[in-house]
């Protein structure tokens, strides 16, 4: 039963509901808009507002097409209802090729080929794929890059003789939809440095079992060096953040978004096979990551856009993977290292090999190593859990061009 008076305030809701659309859209004629355009990413806080003031505002200016912008952190899940629904945002931004691909073989995402010049980057940041049934296309462009396979400190460079003991390392795994990401760093950056990128590619494209040796031995390095199993700091890890405060004195293996943090402590980074127990004669490749748009609704907005994100003149924020961006004189010496080591030739760089991975194995791995760390005794389980998950495919993770 209704109380009394709700009919009436429920026609009075939906009266201001109505009024605020009409006002709203009243701003957008005045405004002047020539079209709008759907960007679903999973940006917030800081990195939202510098996206939106360096790259929207300046956009929305030129072209006057208002950015419809739609932040979450549960990004995968949003964007795969959207797509049931037949809803999919105009242009979207994920994390990594991984989960594009398959959206690629489903038909979902639109070539990108006539849009810009994907030979300004390295082949595997913005690749031509084959999919079933149709020739190689151009499907993704990176936004933002990230560099990894960074140990961070302030005081004596570590080494893997230093390096211990385990509580020296700040590790936070927790991370909401995507808790977990932290530990899969750890384990896919020690598989790189121990056993090179030939073997890091075939195991990030699943044409190497979860229970190869290489692999195994990379799980149980990670865990020695940062003390899994042990009941209190497993409690301890599990439940802080990813981006938790870390003090001088210990060390912190993140990539170079931390490097604001460690610069307020005093502080610098070495390659992480300078501190991985075991690194092979192949160590010294960088795992990197990144942001790549895609356009699932081919609009001429939509193309405009990518266009746009393309243009080497675009102040995109932090860090371009485009060859033809012009060196910004106004980073610090460290912003313009960790520039020059994302786009320099002759650098040997590797996806963030969850990234690449399909959506379903990428969750499963998160998850993996929450278990993991809680209890190695049951990483023989995990690991075949993993293998009955992998599947072949073939993308471009490694480049040294």
């Amino acid at each position: 039963m209704s109380r009394p008076g709700g009919r009436a305030l429920g026609i009075l809701c939906l009266c201001l509901v109505l009024l605020g659309a009409g006002v709203y859209a009243g701003v957008r004629w005045a405004r002047g808009w020539e079209g709008s355009v759907t960007l679903l990413a999973n940006w917030s806080g800081t990195e939202r507002e510098q996206f939106e003031e360096h790259v929207v505002e300046p956009f929305e200016k030129k072209y006057r097409i208002d950015v419809v912008y739609q932040g979450s952190s549960a990004l995968s899940q949003v964007l795969a209802a959207d797509m049931a629904a037949d809803n999919p945002p105009d242009v979207a931004v994920l994390p990594g090729p991984g989960e594009l691909l398959a959206y690629a073989v489903d038909g979902r995402l639109h070539p990108l080929d006539d849009l810009f010049d994907a030979g300004d980057y390295d082949r595997f940041w913005a690749p031509e794929v084959t999919v079933p049934g149709q020739d190689a296309h151009t499907y993704w462009l990176p936004v933002k890059t990230g560099l990894k396979s960074m140990v961070w400190y302030a005081g004596p460079a570590p080494t893997a003789k230093t390096a211990g003991p385990p509580a020296r390392w700040c590790l936070g795994m927790e991370s909401g939809a995507t808790s977990g990401w932290p530990g899969t760093d750890w384990v896919e950056d020690i598989l790189l440095q121990q056993a090179g990128p030939r073997v890091y590619e075939d195991w990030a494209n699943g044409r190497l079992p979860w229970t190869d040796a290489a692999v195994r031995r990379a799980w149980t390095t990670w865990a020695g060096l940062v003390g899994a199993g042990d009941g209190a700091r497993a409690e301890q890890v599990l439940t802080t953040a990813f981006d938790a405060e870390c003090a001088a004195g210990r060390l912190e293996h993140q990539g170079s978004f931390r490097a604001g943090h460690w610069r307020r402590e005093g502080g610098d980074y070495v390659h992480s096979s300078e501190v991985v127990p075991g690194a092979g004669a192949n160590a010294g490749a960088w795992e990197v990551s990144g942001d790549l748009a895609a356009v699932l609704n081919p609009t001429p907005e939509a193309e405009q856009l990518i266009r746009y994100l393309a243009d080497p003149d675009t102040a995109l924020p932090e860090y371009t993977a485009n060859r033809a961006a012009p060196a910004d004189t106004g980073q610090d010496a460290a912003e313009r290292q960790i520039g020059t080591l994302l786009r320099e030739p002759g650098r040997t760089r590797c996806w963030d090999a969850s990234d690449a991975m399909p959506r379903t194995t990428r969750d499963a791995f998160h998850q993996a190593v929450l278990r993991a760390f809680a209890d190695p005794s049951g990483l023989d389980t995990r690991l075949k859990e993993l293998e009955a998950l992998r599947r072949p495919q073939n993308l471009p993770v490694c480049s040294a061009s």
